[in-house]
């Protein structure tokens, strides 16, 4: 390495992580910058280091969400978003995207994962077992950048090695095969698995675990044997596997999800009697049962402004992303038969006894919620979402047409106001003030119910239906649905099975990469984002609404067959002639 160039900035921040610091270093030292022999030289300051590399895991709490690249939903401030889900999307420009620093971003981590392993062996450690754990953490982390970057592009270049400014044509690397990344992640996941512990003690709450390395692994190899990756007639090793044994691929997958759920560590929460009430506590309750591994956030020094982001400008916040019409129609009902608008008593009341999960995501017009700031009440005493224009009688006794607090007509901030007739009620606390606070949620990368679903999809495709259908009846009995029949078997229990992981999953970052690895996207993420209009008209003194689904104005969206793989920029392949592009483009 060359130390001119390595000087490593540490912020306060990231030492408070630290369980124990220096105190005589660091009155001898700025409390901000610290060299690399420094860091190599005080083990506080390398658990610094990898406390930091936790921070380059892209959680989705973010302004932006990758669900408004999917049929789950639009961002209504745009940001890029336009871009990222039409044909303008190119090498030189991904949109959205572009703010979620993929390529660049995630080698940087790596870079500084190889420089860890580089060094960590000439840290003096007092305890051996720390060198150990941090090891396997770092593993671990290396293990998730490739991850992500893999099911962006396909096969990427393995940096294995730490390149010097100076090194010239040495740094222009040819992309590795899918299979050997795919083999490169899945290693470094079992030595993670290895090396960390199945749980820590109470300071290192938060770090990665051997069974947070497990569901990496479990996640990756099922997306590996899935459709995108394994399609007749590939002769480029770069975007898929060009041959082999695809039924191997599945037991694989299989057998990872598998070793989750034999060590009987987790479980489906259900801490109430209410389906509804079960799956709003999975992303509130903290350690609960489910989470294998997440982010942790603090109010008091890094809170999550999810709420804000996404909450209603009725309520003085920015809208966000909201729900498409697209994907709250698919919400099945209370007793398991699909909504259909052309079913006139669901037509009537259509958000009345749906799947119960559709009240824990969803805010729609009518949707109890919280009391309303001071400058609302007037308007709403109850505090209920108002995303429709009403009839209201006037003390002279006419009527007047009203816009609803929670519209883009709204009296309050009506730039913020839907698009779509819906609001994101996922992860968000009914306690919480958004306006002046930020929230404490985690987000959850790994959970048991994704476990349970990936054994579900992988035995479903080795022909095993009875072990798929009970997953899956696992997972939609903790939702208050019910079960499948037996006689719920082929395509039907493939369908069922999709419906489960779509919603049971919403809004956690697995639509987008779903759509792609089945090669259904080009259909479910092209053509027009829908909503509802809604209107409300006295009968004497009761409202009755009627319900209009909107083709146009929202957002349209075109999917097409070279998005499957998204675009390599084309900075990259100007820089480095052995980069070659994903195709079509």
């Amino acid at each position: 390495m060359n130390k001119t160039i390595n000087t490593f900035i540490i912020t306060l921040t990231l030492l408070a992580f630290t369980t124990a610091c220096n105190k005589d270093f660091l009155e001898k030292k700025p409390l901000t910058e610290f060299t690399e022999d420094d860091v190599w030289n005080d083990p506080n300051l390398v658990q610094a280091y990898v406390n930091d590399l936790y921070t380059k895991m892209r959680h989705g709490f973010n302004e932006v969400m990758l669900s408004s690249m999917t049929d789950e939903s639009r961002f209504i401030h745009n940001y890029g978003t336009t871009t990222s889900v039409t044909e303008a999307m190119s090498p030189e420009d991904l949109g959205a995207l572009n703010l979620f620093g993929l390529w660049g971003d995630h080698y940087k981590a790596i870079r500084n994962c190889n420089i860890f392993f580089e060094m960590v062996d000439k840290v003096p450690f007092k305890d051996d077992a720390q060198r150990t754990r941090l090891k396997g953490e770092v593993h671990f982390l290396r293990a998730y950048f490739y991850q992500m970057l893999v099911k962006y592009w396909g096969g990427v270049p393995l940096v294995t090695q730490i390149f010097k400014l100076d090194d010239g044509e040495a740094m222009l690397l040819s992309r590795n095969s899918f299979e050997e990344c795919v083999k490169y992640i899945t290693d470094e996941c079992d030595s993670a698995i290895a090396l960390l512990p199945a749980v820590h003690e109470r300071d290192n709450t938060g770090r990665a675990t051997n069974y947070a390395a497990m569901a990496l692994k479990a996640r990756m190899l099922l997306y590996a044997a899935s459709d995108l990756f394994n399609r007749p007639g590939n002769t480029e090793p770069a975007f898929g596997y060009v041959g082999g044994d695809r039924q191997a691929r599945w037991i694989l997958a299989r057998d990872a999800a598998k070793a989750i759920i034999d060590s009987n560590v987790f479980s489906l929460y259900k801490p109430s009697t209410s389906p509804v009430e079960n799956y709003t506590r999975i992303f509130l309750d903290k350690d609960n049962p489910e989470v294998i591994f997440c982010k942790y956030f603090n109010r008091q020094q890094l809170g999550t402004s999810h709420d804000l982001y996404n909450g209603p400008n009725g309520y003085h916040n920015w809208g966000g992303n909201v729900p498409l019409e697209n994907f709250v129609e698919g919400y099945q009902m209370a007793d398991g038969t699909p909504f259909n608008w052309n079913n006139p008593d669901m037509a009537k009341q259509p958000y009345v006894g749906r799947d119960p999960r559709f009240y824990a995501t969803i805010l729609y017009n009518g949707a109890p919620w919280k009391k309303r700031p001071s400058d609302a009440q007037a308007n709403d005493p109850v505090g209920v979402i108002q995303t429709a224009r009403y009839e209201r009688r006037r003390a002279d006794g006419t009527i007047e047409m009203v816009n609803g607090l929670d519209t883009r007509n709204s009296p309050i901030e009506n730039w913020n106001g839907t698009y779509t007739g819906y609001y994101l009620r996922k992860f968000m606390d009914i306690n919480l003030d958004a306006q002046f606070f930020r929230g404490d949620q985690s987000w959850l990368f790994f959970r048991y119910a994704e476990i349970k679903l990936n054994f579900a999809e992988a035995s479903l495709e080795l022909g095993d239906e009875p072990s798929a259908r009970s997953a899956i009846n696992e997972v939609r009995t903790r939702a208050g649905m019910p079960a499948l029949a037996a006689s719920v078997t082929g395509d039907a229990l493939t369908e069922m099975y999709r419906y489960e992981r779509r919603y049971e999953l919403a809004f956690e970052e697995h639509r987008y990469f779903d759509a792609r690895r089945w090669l259904i996207a080009t259909t479910v993420f092209s053509g027009p984002a829908k909503a509802i209009d809604i209107e409300g008209k006295l009968n004497g003194n009761t409202l009755v609404y009627t319900y209009k689904v909107l083709t146009s104005g929202v957002q349209e969206r075109k999917f097409t067959e070279k998005h499957y793989l998204l675009p390599i920029m084309a900075e990259e392949i100007r820089r480095n002639n052995k980069m070659i592009q994903n195709p079509l483009y």
